[in-house]
């Protein structure tokens, strides 16, 4: 099996991203991929591509504030948030 190159990496998860089944989640990822996916460490990625393997009303509700984002996800969705929001 061979590794996947980064460049093949940042298609897959921008098109995960993209892709989601609710507009809402697809419009704030794809916001977020554009503005930050490149310059993401390999951890980075790991940790945003294991982010999108959740469910997207949980994923809306911990961005949007109905509810607290677990403790692990806090700092992501909360740079998540900050992007969706223009900042």
């Amino acid at each position: 099996m061979t590794e996947e190159t980064r460049e093949n990496r940042l298609k897959r998860l921008r098109m995960r991203s993209m892709r989601r089944g609710t507009k809402e989640m697809d419009i704030i990822l794809v916001r977020y991929t554009d503005a930050r996916l490149e310059a993401m460490t390999d951890a980075e990625l790991d940790a945003y591509e294991a982010l999108l393997d959740e469910y997207d009303p949980d994923l809306y509700q911990w961005i949007s504030g109905q509810r607290p984002a677990p403790e692990e996800l806090r700092p992501l969705i909360a740079e998540i948030t900050r992007v969706a929001a223009g900042g």
